[in-house]
């Protein structure tokens, strides 16, 4: 199943006009198994909240195996693969150009992996940088059935730990959340700031997805209402907590710069002008018809991105 980070809503997208005037937007047609899937919660949320939660957290938590695409073979071909552990299992990182004088650290969205970054490290390698990409839990060649923010931060910690110290790290989507929300510690042990820092598509608000994940599929709001206590029971923490508004300003890094599209369908764009009102000195560079996944790979992006990572 997905939620909101995940790349099937370009197929069904939840709509956030631009404009206040009035526009006739054709919708694409819901899938029946979405439909199905709508009634199955609401008639569970009707006995029992609780068993609607159940059903709802898991389907958040489950991406889905999608199969690799031909450009994703490309995209490793010639990299070396490697293994750590962490809570969720094994997890699969891959590095081009071993001999690069600095280490980037690249981290995917819901439903990626690390081939998804093959255009940006192909550039990084050719500027001289070594490049790391992991799969994060339940993703690519990565052990698991589930992920949560905690668990993949927990991931990309581990992956970090054995492939730093890191120059910069780039994130797209939940990778940026769980990056920079749970936070991810870098250069441990001696605890160095991390010299640069690239967020893109990064959603703002741990409870705006829910709420968007909870729209989706018509859940009630006792549902969305639940998941924060039990993010609240199981981490000792707020839900809130894990936002970017919260911790972004907070986090050990010399430069850090946003990349978000104002034609975002999965991450709204007002949501990145909330962190950059929440984070002095962040460096928020706007960008039009990009939407949601092919900032990763425009060549005008990724030419930002080897620049401001001097």
């Amino acid at each position: 199943m997905l939620n909101t980070y995940s790349p099937a809503l370009d197929h069904y997208p939840l709509e956030y006009p631009e404009t206040a005037a009035p526009v006739k937007v054709r919708y694409p047609a819901v899938p029946p198994a979405l439909k199905f899937l709508r009634l199955q919660l609401r008639l569970q949320a009707l006995v029992s909240a609780e068993w609607a939660f159940r059903s709802a957290w898991r389907l958040f938590c489950t991406p889905r195996r999608l199969p690799l695409k031909a450009w994703e073979h490309q995209a490793l071909a010639g990299t070396q693969q490697h293994w750590v552990t962490a809570d969720s299992g094994r997890v699969a990182y891959y590095e081009w150009n071993p001999a690069g004088s600095r280490t980037v650290l690249l981290v995917h969205g819901w439903e990626h992996r690390a081939s998804f970054w093959g255009a940006l490290a192909k550039e990084l390698a050719a500027a001289g940088y070594r490049v790391v990409a992991l799969d994060g839990p339940a993703h690519g060649a990565s052990a698991g059935r589930q992920a949560s923010l905690v668990s993949f931060a927990a991931a990309v910690q581990a992956v970090a730990d054995a492939a730093g110290p890191m120059h910069a790290a780039v994130t797209h989507s939940f990778g940026a959340a769980a990056t920079a929300g749970v936070p991810v510690q870098f250069n441990r042990p001696d605890a160095s700031l991390l010299p640069r820092l690239v967020l893109m598509s990064a959603p703002g608000s741990t409870r705006k997805v829910a709420e968007r994940f909870a729209e989706l599929l018509h859940l009630p709001y006792s549902v969305v209402e639940r998941m924060a206590r039990f993010i609240q029971e199981q981490y000792g923490r707020q839900a809130e907590s894990f936002s970017l508004l919260e911790t972004g300003r907070h986090l050990p890094v010399q430069r850090a710069l946003l990349l978000h599209d104002r034609q975002d369908r999965n991450v709204p764009f007002a949501e990145a002008e909330a962190i950059a009102a929440h984070w002095p000195g962040l460096d928020f560079r706007p960008t039009t018809g990009l939407g949601h996944n092919r900032i990763m790979r425009e060549p005008a992006v990724i030419r930002q991105v080897v620049e401001f990572l001097r």
